[in-house]
């Protein structure tokens, strides 16, 4: 439950932060530089003099359509290679499985990073990009989930009755597979956060003035003597999120859980 109120005041943040933002969260005035935090500006500025609660909370939206977006690219290819090379196995299982195992291999961060300097960094981009580095482990999750069920009894009933291989996919076995998936999902919004931070942190991500949790702590990274609420503040954001998004994903392990 706590994990569900932070992701919802987050989501409602985000919907509501062009109301909410005191300020333009792309222009400041330079005479109100590394201002801190104070009644006129809650946060403090940053070195541009741009209102650094304004950017934190338009910095929400970009961070949960990152999130959702490479989390609805990583389910539709993980999920659809992971059906297919659970249901027939063979050399279609063998060969989709190889190609997963050589994408975990690779440290995450570093294929991310070395997929995005060969594009030209955009929000699209990115969201793209993490969908296709975390396509793998969705995919293994549902093969595994696939082996299991479509042993049991009431797939082998209505195979025998003469279903076909789509319905015996999509009335049969997806819907039972699913529960794990929700939740690898969920987890993997808060991952694509962090993953989103992280290449706007290295410049690969969202480009300026485009306010980015990422992108603002590097920013303050240089500042953090003289002006720590440059990079304090989206910090914590991240860690909020993250946090928020973990505690929702546990909840819904147990709450999906049939075996409890």
């Amino acid at each position: 439950m706590a994990g569900l109120a932070v992701v919802t005041a987050l989501t409602l943040v985000a919907l509501a932060a062009p109301w909410l933002a005191p300020g333009d969260p792309y222009r400041g005035a330079l005479s109100h530089g590394l201002r801190p935090p104070s009644g006129a500006f809650l946060l403090g500025t940053d070195a541009q003099g741009r209102d650094v609660l304004s950017r934190v909370l338009f910095g929400a939206r970009l961070s949960l359509a990152v999130g959702l977006g490479s989390q609805a690219i990583a389910l539709a290819v993980g999920v659809a290679l992971g059906l297919v090379a659970g249901f027939y196995g063979r050399w279609a299982d063998a060969l989709l499985m190889r190609i997963a195992d050589v994408t975990l291999a690779f440290p995450s961060l570093l294929l991310l990073i070395a997929i995005a300097a060969a594009v030209k960094p955009s929000l699209p981009v990115v969201c793209v990009v993490i969908g296709v580095v975390g396509w793998a482990g969705m995919a293994r999750l549902v093969r595994g989930q696939v082996l299991v069920v479509r042993a049991l009894d009431y797939v082998q009933a209505a195979r025998a009755l003469g279903a076909s291989d789509a319905r015996l996919v999509s009335r049969h076995i997806l819907p039972n597979v699913l529960a794990p998936v929700i939740i690898a999902a969920t987890l993997g919004v808060g991952g694509a956060i962090m993953a989103e931070a992280a290449l706007s942190f290295v410049g690969l991500g969202a480009q300026p003035p485009t306010p980015s949790w990422g992108a603002m702590v590097a920013e303050g990274r240089d500042l953090l003597r003289v002006a720590p609420w440059v990079s304090l503040f989206p910090g914590l954001a991240i860690g909020v999120a993250v946090l928020g998004l973990n505690l929702l994903g546990d909840g819904l392990r147990d709450a999906l859980d049939v075996r409890a």
